[in-house]
């Protein structure tokens, strides 16, 4: 395990016990718990974009606000839904971003999850054409996305100041190969390496054959290296699984999550639009009893970046205690080192 980073579903709600009752809180505490994370020594800060819903929904002003009071810790989504972008002003904003963290960005792209809106691309102006369903509508403008960050020529100039294709400005070198595809199953996993992106395994396969969560993300891990190899790439991709890890050290972890751990440390199966996923199980408990666990993860053992999802609601001071404690106390168990400046 070479890198670890957070992953905040940037949830805010005024609900009693909540310590992120507004938008404002939840972005500024995601600005605050990235320096933390930097300080502990964690490798990644990663949030998740989500529209119609009281979570944080466009990335890039976030993630250049963290790029500027931070110096070495990545950012990054995990995962946009490219269904609702327009690709060329998002590859602009996506440049800008990379720019002011000097390289940092590592950029989470997918599909889309499972929305509150009815269509709510369409909303957003963006309709599948003829013929397309939304996922390849996503895959289009991903396609012109990647293409314009590559620095190529995506408009005709006007013959009276110019001539020839104009790339969008700026454009950030090296952004092109820190794109990452959040694949739910393992044909997805296998279409991302033959187009050259990371991968991207959350705690959710929309797929189940039956064998631990574990394993079959594992298997998706693999299909993908080989898929990679095959295509002979220039560079060598990242592979990024999720997990919910809390170890149980004093009466405050005891109060949230003494229930979960009874509850939440198995598999689960159930449909999700429509397809029979396997959701993975959570690591709740004794700091010792978990990195043990977590280290017989065949799927984290197979992945070179673990993201840690983190319950944003209880605030800063707690997140940080317990980013914390998970890098004293269990991620040495999987192979990871501290890096701090």
């Amino acid at each position: 395990m070479k890198r670890i980073g957070f992953l905040s579903f940037g949830h805010w709600s005024p609900l009693e016990g909540s310590r992120t009752r507004t938008a404002r809180d939840s972005l500024l505490q995601g600005i605050e718990l990235a320096e933390a994370a930097e300080e502990i020594g964690i490798d990644g800060a990663y949030f998740r974009v989500h529209h119609f819903a009281r979570q944080q929904a466009a990335p890039f002003p976030l993630l250049s606000a963290i790029a500027a009071r931070t110096s070495r810790i990545e950012i990054g989504t995990g995962v946009i839904d490219m269904r609702y972008e327009n690709p060329l002003y998002m590859a602009e904003e996506a440049a800008e971003a990379d720019l002011i963290s000097g390289g940092r960005l590592q950029l989470g792209i997918s599909r889309g999850s499972p929305e509150p809106a009815l269509n709510g691309a369409a909303n957003f102006g963006y309709v599948p054409a003829d013929g397309e369903e939304p996922a390849d509508m996503a895959r289009r403008h991903t396609e012109v996305f990647r293409y314009a960050i590559s620095g190529a020529g995506v408009a005709q100039a006007d013959p009276r100041q110019g001539s020839g294709l104009l790339p969008v400005q700026p454009h950030s070198p090296g952004l092109s190969e820190r794109i990452w595809w959040g694949a739910g199953t393992r044909k997805t996993a296998v279409w991302a390496a033959e187009q050259g992106m990371s991968l991207m395994s959350s705690t959710l396969l929309t797929e189940d054959t039956g064998v631990p969560f574990d394993q079959l993300q594992a298997e998706q891990i693999q299909l993908f290296r080989d898929a990679w190899d095959k295509a002979g790439r220039s560079f060598a991709p990242r592979v990024s699984v999720s997990r919910s890890v809390i170890p149980i050290v004093d009466d405050e972890d005891r109060q949230y999550f003494a229930l979960s751990a009874l509850r939440e440390t198995r598999d689960q199966v159930g449909v999700l639009d429509g397809a029979m996923s396997r959701f993975g199980k959570s690591y709740i408990g004794e700091p010792d009893k978990i990195a043990a666990e977590l280290a017989n993860d065949d799927a984290v053992r197979a992945a070179d970046t673990l993201m840690l999802t983190v319950p944003n609601q209880l605030g800063v001071d707690y997140n940080a205690k317990l980013l914390r404690n998970i890098a004293e106390h269990v991620a040495p168990a999987i192979g990871w080192e501290r890096k701090i400046a």
